[in-house]
Order: C-alpha cells, then sequence, then structure tokens
C-alpha cells in the first residue's frame, strides 16, 4: 500500500490551480498570484517532500548560499567554438544583391564594447570575420557575440545620421 506522501504527490498534477494556489498558501503561509500549473505542482511537491523527509541541514544551507555568492552567473551558455580556421578573404561569395550602403568598406575593423570585452570584426568584400570565423552578415556576427538574435547595424552603431540607437 502507497504511503499517504505518494498518493499526495500523485493527486497534485490532477488538481486545477485555483486548488493548487488554495494548497500552495496552506504549505508555505502566504498567497501566490501565478497561474503556472507547472511550477505549482513542483514547488507543492518539493515542500511535501521537505515536510515528510527533513529540509536541508543549516550547514547545507550556508554552503549553497555561499556558492551561490561566489558564482559568476551567465545568462546565456558560451556559444560553441568553430575548430576549422576560416580562410582568407577569397573565400566564395554568399551574400546575394549588393553591399549595403551602412557597410564600411572591406578591410575595416568594427570594434565595439560588449559585457567588458572589445569585440572586434574585420570587414570583408563579401562577410565578416569575428575570431577566425567567417560570417555573411553583421547579424550573424552580432547573434554569434549575444547568443541572442539582434541587428547588427545596431549592435555594432552603424544607423545612418539622424536615427536614434
Amino acid at each position: 500500500m502507497p504511503d499517504p506522501l505518494t498518493q499526495e504527490l500523485a493527486l497534485l498534477p490532477r488538481l486545477g490551480v485555483a486548488d493548487l494556489r488554495r494548497r500552495y498558501a496552506e504549505l508555505f503561509g502566504e498567497t501566490t498570484r501565478t497561474g503556472n500549473k507547472a511550477w505549482l505542482v513542483k514547488r507543492l511537491a518539493w515542500r511535501l517532500q521537505a515536510l515528510a523527509e527533513g529540509d536541508l541541514s543549516e550547514r547545507a544551507r550556508q554552503r549553497a548560499a555561499q556558492l551561490a555568492n561566489d558564482a559568476n552567473l551567465r545568462l546565456s551558455p558560451p556559444r560553441p567554438r568553430s575548430t576549422a580556421p576560416v580562410a582568407a578573404p577569397d573565400r566564395p561569395a554568399r551574400l546575394h544583391g549588393k553591399r549595403h550602403d551602412r557597410v564600411p568598406p572591406a578591410g575595416t575593423i568594427l570594434s565595439r564594447v560588449y559585457k567588458g570585452t572589445t569585440v572586434h570584426v574585420r570587414v570583408l568584400e563579401q562577410g565578416f570575420v569575428y575570431e577566425g570565423t567567417f560570417y555573411p552578415s553583421l547579424s550573424a556576427v552580432a547573434k554569434a557575440i549575444t547568443g541572442s538574435h539582434c541587428s547588427g547595424h545596431l549592435f555594432f552603431h552603424l544607423l545612418p545620421k539622424g536615427v536614434a540607437s
């Protein structure tokens, strides 16, 4: 016969959000405004197990707090590095159409400080090189640097005159 904790844990996913919020208030002594059922189920399951089997020791809590204070937290994982070096500017053209007026001439080095590090990108006739890797567009370079999509022209401040950044 299953123990009461196992039965209660199995029942949580079948409850509605209102019932989960009510149970949350009972277990935590405070209300919650969230309507995220998955989060409520996980949080309630954790609390039920902690009450039944014991919570973290004070020593474990102190060590966790110490580790959290010492950690260099990243908002996104590091991008994998390419192992193959890029050929010189004689690489075949990958860009279609004519070159945009906002892009500086080939040979220009674009620099920008991002998160305390100065980033240098070399402009080629048909693309860009950043840390030895060829990119067909400034947006692709900006994505490699930031980890998320953004306009390369905005990232490198290559806006037409009169346009605010």
